[in-house]
């Protein structure tokens, strides 16, 4: 298998509050922290996007607030994420900053990834942030997260953004270097997996339970992270982040545990649209429009001629021909309301018919699956 970080053009690296944080001290690792960004800096050099998903906001809470040296409670812990997040996030602006590289916060839980609108924002959001050249850094929002809205692991949310961003390359930076048969801490027998082309049955028992004093994930949580990402064509690592410059380590081939990517983001991404999800509306479309769809194209609001239907901003709609033949379904850039307005305009008028700056495209050829 080549190393598919080097053909990755859209990269998320999830950094454990064990790697970013001193144990002892709940104090940042800036050494390290500064050396795995110079493993950024060249990442972006190569024309490739990065986001980090940071852990650590707790941790570094705990000794800003005094709470070192004892369990916390759940208003404890999220009062320490609300302090070790300024902290946090100044600690990622200024070692980027040592590249001219510039950041961004975006703060996410569980919820936001399963509200369909929310999830939109959120991907818009760092679209727009990455097209704009800025590496953003993202972590759960603790401090509101309730049990029944939180990932409880940032394993799992990096490949939630992974997928949610159609990133093609996942990187878990831990405390072991791998997968192995079985805990290699504990069974001296434990062989080590290079590479993983199938998640079965056999590899989620391989899985042990994390032994770091910070973190709340394990090889469970990487597991279920893994089946998440290589299901939105999106290959993962799982590599030593101990070491200096582990970014580059994995780059140059070092010892780490590579899951294979099942097909593209792209071909996922539409492979969900077309399986997952119930019409909500109608479109209908004139020949001139239905040719450019088939031409590979967006679907804009001029040639769209009816619309059908209540749907929301981001609901799957039918894309049908003239004569009411479907040809098409996609993910709506507008609410049916808005879509009504400005059916038949071209998209430089839709400022002015909606009083805001919308898409120009009512569906983008991206969430566009073809009949």
């Amino acid at each position: 298998m080549s190393n598919p970080l080097a053909r990755a053009r859209r990269i998320v690296v999830k950094v454990g509050s064990s790697l970013l944080v001193d144990a002892e001290k709940n104090t940042l690792r800036e050494a390290w922290l500064n050396a795995l960004v110079d493993d950024i800096a060249k990442l972006r050099t190569d024309g490739k996007d990065v986001l980090v998903v940071s852990s650590g906001a707790i941790a570094l809470g705990r000794r800003i607030l005094g709470l070192n040296g004892k369990a916390l409670r759940l208003e404890e812990s999220q009062a320490a994420a609300a302090a070790g997040q300024i902290r946090l996030s100044s600690a990622w602006q200024e070692a980027l900053a040592r590249h001219e590289l510039k950041t961004a916060q975006i703060l996410l839980t569980l919820g936001d990834t399963e509200s369909r609108r929310h999830y939109l924002n959120a991907r818009e959001t760092v679209h727009t942030l990455l097209k704009l050249g800025v590496v953003p850094v993202v972590n759960e929002n603790d401090t509101v997260a309730t049990a029944e809205i939180r990932f409880g692991d940032n394993d799992r949310l990096a490949a939630r953004v992974a997928q949610m961003i159609s990133a093609d390359c996942l990187i878990l930076l831990s405390d072991i270097d791998g997968l192995y048969t079985a805990d290699p801490g504990v069974d001296a027998d434990a062989k080590f997996l290079a590479t993983v082309p199938a998640i079965t049955p056999e590899i989620e028992a391989m899985a042990g339970v994390s032994r770091s004093g910070l973190g709340r994930g394990g090889m469970v949580t990487k597991i279920v992270a893994a089946k998440i990402a290589v299901g939105a064509g999106c290959a993962m690592v799982i590599a030593n982040g101990k070491q200096m410059h582990p970014v580059q380590s994995v780059r140059d081939g070092g010892r780490c545990t590579w899951f294979e990517a099942q097909g593209t983001p792209a071909v996922a991404r539409k492979q969900w649209i077309a399986g997952h999800l119930n019409p909500q509306g109608t479109l209908t479309l004139d020949a001139g429009a239905v040719k450019a769809l088939q031409s590979g194209r967006s679907l804009l609001p001029a040639g769209v001629t009816r619309v059908d239907g209540k749907f929301q901003r981001g609901d799957l709609v039918r894309v049908c021909d003239p004569d009411g033949n479907e040809i098409a379904v996609g993910l709506s850039a507008y609410a049916d309301e808005d879509a009504r307005r400005i059916i038949g305009h071209k998209s430089g008028d839709i400022v002015e018919i909606l009083g805001y700056r919308g898409r120009d495209e009512m569906i983008h050829r991206d969430e566009l699956v073809l009949r």
